[in-house]
């Protein structure tokens, strides 16, 4: 999606094509938690997003009110949609932040329209939509308000704990239609948190939300991503942070391995010579056939969390404990005699 699709009809496009002057404004905020980075707030045309047939994700619609993220997170597989609009994929996709300002209104008139199906939408699934710069903007409140009054189902993804400020909204959208939050933790080691997620609250202060969040009656999972090869995946460490997740009430957990995609790619691998030159070697041969690790090392990272999670009570066999509710009143039973089944 080029710049020019994002902004207004009406509008021109200016420098490269990057920013068109009547649709887009510029802004920088001297505080110290923005300090360094640039916010672009444009009027988007469409906020609905349906995702591409070729892609491996679970749902076809989303909605990304923000571009670019100031998670930092090295390793970040959509570093390469900031090349989409000329920007930089590096300390720009951390630092050049598009902010969509009309997501909630336009979310609202598409939902209403009479072309829409009220499909599942998923959240957070590009970037953050609970990234620091909503503390600034606020456009999710309005977001889930409108996908609440068309009680239209939704799911978030996020590392950021400004989540809990939209509690109450998230309750009452659990109440008229299906919802799913998931909290991203990848590992708890601290040392390693600083260094690739130099920008996200700490993994125990997600574990927080995962808490804060089960405590209210809306099931939390926890999606165990990145788990990072030779740095973030020995049994101690897989052991540590599955065990973190139960202890913080999370209804399930999902590993997923780290990919790198391109513009991430070359990203994290120069990180790495920076930080962890020895294991160079190892990603370009564990990495050689592509963005994906091999199938067999996903299979036994994925083998190893499911031990852990039925280990401390979070596996297939006890999702949905977590919730706390209360089980429906079993049916009295029919007269008559009962045919046994082998199910």
């Amino acid at each position: 999606m080029r710049w020019d699709n994002l902004v207004e009809k009406n509008s021109t496009t200016g420098n490269s094509a990057l920013f068109a002057a009547d649709a887009v404004t510029t802004r920088t905020f001297d505080t110290p938690e923005f300090r360094g980075i640039t916010f672009h707030e444009i009027r988007a045309r469409s906020i609905l997003n349906r995702v591409p047939g070729a892609s491996r994700m679970p749902f076809e619609w989303t909605v990304n009110p923000y571009r670019g993220c100031t998670h930092a997170c090295v390793y970040c597989f959509a570093r390469k949609t900031h090349s989409y609009l000329d920007l930089d994929t590096g300390t720009g996709f951390d630092s050049q932040i598009v902010v969509k300002v009309n997501a909630a209104e336009l979310l609202q008139r598409e939902l209403a329209s009479r072309h829409w199906r009220g499909e599942h939408i998923a959240m957070g699934t590009n970037v953050d939509c609970y990234q620091r710069a909503e503390g600034r903007y606020g456009l999710m409140p309005g977001i889930i308000t409108a996908l609440r009054d068309r009680a239209n189902p939704f799911s978030i993804l996020t590392k950021g704990t400004l989540i809990l400020r939209d509690l109450e909204l998230l309750r009452q959208a659990a109440d008229v239609t299906e919802i799913g939050v998931s909290v991203s933790v990848g590992f708890t080691d601290r040392e390693l948190w600083r260094t690739v997620e130099p920008g996200t609250p700490s993994p125990e202060r997600r574990l927080d939300v995962v808490r804060a969040l089960t405590d209210a009656g809306i099931g939390c999972s926890v999606l165990m991503a990145p788990v990072i090869p030779f740095l973030g995946d020995s049994p101690e460490q897989l052991r540590a942070t599955v065990a973190a997740i139960a202890g913080a009430g999370a209804a399930s957990v999902t590993p997923l391995v780290l990919h790198l995609r391109p513009g991430a790619r070359e990203w994290f691998l120069t990180w790495l010579e920076r930080h962890h030159p020895r294991l160079v070697p190892r990603y370009e041969r564990m990495y050689a056939d592509g963005a994906y690790a091999p199938t067999w090392y996903q299979r036994r990272i994925t083998r190893q969390v499911h031990e852990l999670a039925d280990e401390f009570g979070i596996g297939p066999a006890h999702r949905g404990e977590a919730r706390r509710i209360a089980p429906a009143p079993p049916a009295a039973p029919e007269p008559g005699p009962t045919q046994l089944t082998l199910m």
